[in-house]
């Protein structure tokens, strides 16, 4: 099988420093001279993601598991994409992805199998960073409070569910970085894990959640 690019996911919390941090990954990347292409969930662009910038800024009100499932579209909408680009040997940076759906999801209340579902067979990452800090760090920083999920008690739901869709994965595809720390030392950790992912994969794409 010829190379492929590889897929990269950065999770983590709300105010937890994702954008900078794919952003800095984006950078190193370019000047390594590695092809790379940098995607954020959700697509805000797209008549489903207007939707739901419109939900999350609290400018709409919609049922628990309608948004969810407008999530999980806005996601489909891109994953032909995504699979094209790894194909081209493109190494795709995503900011969130399905893990952000269940997690959200699953810490309002509805039930962690349900919140899966939708995204069964979605491209699955070759490598997720989980930047981890305490809702109270996050909350010190700036614009904290801006969206509807920015509220402490909702992130430290939102952080046992990632607790738990890690335990269930692969340990090296589900690497938890400490996120509280200056932002070099974030950054210098994350070109750690994810260099060797971008020389290329020789293995088929995976499909999530498929067993």
């Amino acid at each position: 099988m010829s190379t492929r690019g590889a897929f990269i996911v950065v999770e983590g919390l709300d105010r937890a420093g994702k954008t900078t941090q794919v952003s800095a990954l984006q950078t190193r990347l370019e000047n390594e001279g590695i092809l790379c292409k940098l995607l954020k969930f959700p697509d805000r662009t797209t008549a489903i993601g207007q939707m739901i910038d419109s939900y999350l800024r609290s400018q709409s009100e919609l049922d628990d598991r309608a948004i969810h499932l407008l999530f999980s579209a806005n996601r489909w909408e891109l994953a032909s994409t995504i699979e094209k680009l790894l194909a081209a040997g493109t190494t795709v940076i995503c900011d969130r992805y399905a893990f952000s759906g269940v997690a959200f999801s699953a810490a309002k209340g509805l039930t962690f199998e349900w919140c899966r579902s939708p995204d069964v067979s979605l491209p699955a990452p070759d490598l997720t960073l989980f930047l981890d800090i305490t809702p109270e760090a996050a909350r010190s920083r700036g614009g904290y409070g801006e969206e509807r999920y920015e509220k402490e008690e909702m992130q430290r739901k939102v952080r046992e569910v990632f607790r738990r869709i890690s335990s269930e994965l692969d340990e090296a595809s589900w690497v938890t970085i400490d996120a509280g720390r200056d932002l070099d030392t974030v950054a210098d950790e994350i070109w750690s894990v994810s260099r060797p992912f971008t020389k290329g994969l020789s293995i088929p794409i995976q499909r999530l959640w498929m067993q």
